[in-house]
């Protein structure tokens, strides 16, 4: 897979399907057309392209600060290339970027990726104020030489109102719904980041924990206790993970606190990746150590057994 910057800097050889959207996430309905268009590129010797964003243009039309991505872009284009597209775009997305119009916008596909067919979700727009909707697309594609074809949206399954969505997911994540964000993800939701140095308070209560010192702008799911798989390098461990102030400490700033289940090692400075499975419980203040360690036991146990089933 080619991971790129700058539509001005290739030139595809083959013809391509193409698809554009921020795809944040990469969630269950991201799959179904990411996975139609790698088909439909196989199936007639063509390439299969998505153009992305980065920053999310949300962050730049509304002015958002603080968490928000739900995958670093780069993470981003490597689910996309193990669900089989061959080029990914990700262009600055900026003011400029903003206000170009939406013929422009094709005369690129054009010009440097040789679109062929594009594809998009039934509420899809692009340009300068959204002017690129479905039924504008497809008078571009019959003067310029493109088929745009139309995907429904993948709806949420019973229990749940509307399509999937990255908003949802973002949603159910700030609730500490990590189950039902894992449903619409397709996977567990997770995050990685170098193993820091905390207060090791763990370490003299029994229970030792890697603090993740994850990417800045991704969100974090709601305080609480998590039971997850930890995975450093090519390994797996049951992990039991606390994010959150400390508060029987008196801790300040959110931290993310992974206690490795039948682990012992030192891994300061290394990578390690957790997946929220499953909300344990609330985050709480405890009346002193003794409480707070029982709670730690009965945490690590049900943590075990959640993940531990079939």
């Amino acid at each position: 897979m080619i991971h790129i910057s700058d539509l001005g800097a290739i030139d595809l050889v083959k013809s391509s399907v193409v698809t554009i959207g921020v795809f944040d996430g990469v969630h269950r309905g991201h799959r179904y057309l990411l996975r139609r268009i790698a088909e439909a590129a196989r199936a007639s010797s063509r390439l299969a392209v998505v153009v992305t964003f980065y920053p999310h243009p949300d962050i730049v039309v509304r002015g958002l600060t603080g968490r928000y991505y739900l995958l670093h872009p780069d993470e981003r284009a490597r689910m996309m290339g193990e669900l089989g597209v061959d080029v990914v775009v990700t262009l600055h997305f900026d003011d400029a970027l903003r206000q170009v119009r939406a013929a422009d916008f094709t005369d690129l596909l054009v010009e440097h990726l040789k679109v062929e067919a594009l594809w998009v979700g039934a509420d899809f727009a692009l340009g300068y104020q959204r002017e690129g909707n479905v039924a504008f697309l497809q008078r571009q594609g019959e003067a310029k030489g493109f088929e745009v074809k139309v995907l429904d949206l993948l709806m949420a399954d019973a229990g749940d109102e509307g399509a999937i969505s990255s908003t949802a997911v973002r949603e159910a994540l700030a609730q500490g719904e990590v189950a039902r964000a894992a449903d619409w993800l397709g996977y567990g939701y997770r995050v990685s980041g170098p193993v820091v140095r905390g207060a090791q308070r763990g370490r003299t209560i029994g229970f030792p924990t890697a603090n993740i010192q994850a990417w800045e702008s991704q969100v974090i799911p709601a305080n609480g206790v998590y039971a997850g798989w930890a995975f450093l390098g090519d390994e797996r461990f049951m992990a039991v993970t606390n994010v959150g102030n400390r508060p029987t400490f008196d801790g300040q700033g959110v931290t993310i606190e992974a206690h490795l289940l039948d682990f012992d090692r030192d891994i300061y400075d290394q990578t390690l990746t957790f997946t929220f499975e499953h909300r344990l419980r609330a985050e709480m203040k405890f009346s002193g150590i003794d409480a707070l360690i029982a709670q730690i036991k009965a945490d690590a146990e049900a943590g075990r057994a959640l993940l531990s089933a079939p």
